[in-house]
This record gives structure tokens, sequence and C-alpha cells, in this order.
């Protein structure tokens, strides 16, 4: 029988081969990686069934990335292990097309259970976060309004902003113009009500975009 494929993403070195190591007895790893950005250029190319993946990577956070998955590969699972166990975070995960939601300090005991679970078609968030409330807990999640009113264009060119890029190299890695990149903050500044460049990275220090 084929083996399910698999692709990690998570900026901790370490901790991707502890994961790559708990799975690989029932599941084929095709691909690891460090970063949002890496991971969304290689990813078509691997044809992954799940992707287990971090929120806080740099470059590209992922929610952007998988945000990004989920328009060229539309049939892949998401399943995000982060440490974070914020409600918000987690609904704009689901509603961004994550099938799974677990946190890292549990992923030895749910990560392979988690897999199995959202290739049988159903969403999975760690008990930790639900207390016994799957069905509902999953569906008021998804019902959160979210946070965020800026798109997804603006959301990576925030994040690489807010890592002390420069618009010059934000252009680059986005392979944008740096007038683009202007016209984004200059954008988001406005929608935001912020005056400064200060203030934009406040928000987005303070908002899920830079989320652990």
């Amino acid at each position: 029988m084929k083996r399910t494929r698999i692709i990690l993403a998570d900026d901790h070195i370490l901790l991707l081969d502890a994961i790559k190591n708990l799975l690989e007895p029932e599941f084929e790893v095709v691909g690891t990686f460090a970063n949002g950005l890496a991971l969304v250029e290689a990813a078509p190319g691997l044809k992954p069934d799940v992707i287990v993946l971090d929120i806080g990577m740099p470059l590209m956070n992922g929610l952007n990335a998988g945000q990004r998955l989920k328009q060229v590969l539309p049939a892949v699972k998401l399943i995000y292990l982060t440490m974070n166990q914020d409600p918000d975070l987690a609904a704009e995960a689901f509603r961004l097309g994550a099938s799974g939601y677990l946190v890292k300090n549990s992923a030895a005991s749910e990560l392979v259970h988690a897999i199995r679970e959202v290739l049988r078609g159903s969403s999975y968030v760690t008990p930790l976060m639900t207390k016994d409330m799957i069905g509902s807990f999953i569906q008021n999640l998804k019902r959160r309004k979210s946070p965020h009113i800026l798109t997804l264009r603006q959301k990576e060119v925030l994040q690489l902003l807010a890592e002390g890029r420069s618009m010059k190299e934000a252009a680059y890695i986005l392979n944008v113009t740096p007038r683009t990149v202007a016209f984004h903050k200059y954008t988001m500044m406005e929608q935001l009500h912020v005056r400064s460049s200060a203030e934009l990275i406040q928000y987005a220090l303070k908002s899920s975009l830079m989320a652990a």
C-alpha cells in the first residue's frame, strides 16, 4: 500500500529531526523546510498528502504559507504544530484551510493520531485546547471573526519588514518590485490607521503574523 507523503516545516532543526524520526515508521517524509517561503516553493513538486508546519517561521509564517499552499494544492491536509494555544490563532488557521492544530509539547503523543484523523477527513484539535468539546470547539473557531483586515500579500510584506528587512530586500524575496512593496506598506498604514513604520511593526508583533 502506498505510504502517506508528508512534508515538515519548522525553523527548529532538532525538532524537525525528532518529528521525522517519530513519523517515518508509518509515513514517508518527503521533505523538510526551515522557512515558509522555501516550503511554498518546493511543496507542489513533492506532491504531499499532509504538511505539518509551525506558525512562527522566518521569511513567511506558517499561516501565510498554508494559505498559499491551499491555493496550489487544494487537497493537501495542513496540520499546525505550534507552541501557541491562543484560540484566535487556531481560528485563523482553520479559516485558512487547516485540518489540524496541536501544540509542540504534546506532539509525541498526538501527532501520529492527528495525521490519521485528518487523512480520514476529520479535523483535529489538541485536547489541551478543546476540553472535550471537539466538534463544537472547531465550529466556534471557524465562526470567530478574523483579526486581520490585510490581504495575504500585505501580510507577507509586513512580516518581512517586521523581521528588519529593507523594502528592497522584501521585494527580492517576494519577487516583486520595491515600488510594489512600498505601495503595500503605505496602504497598510492607511488601513490600520498608523502613522509610522514603527507603529506598523508594533502591529505585526502584536498580531499572529509573528506568532511562535
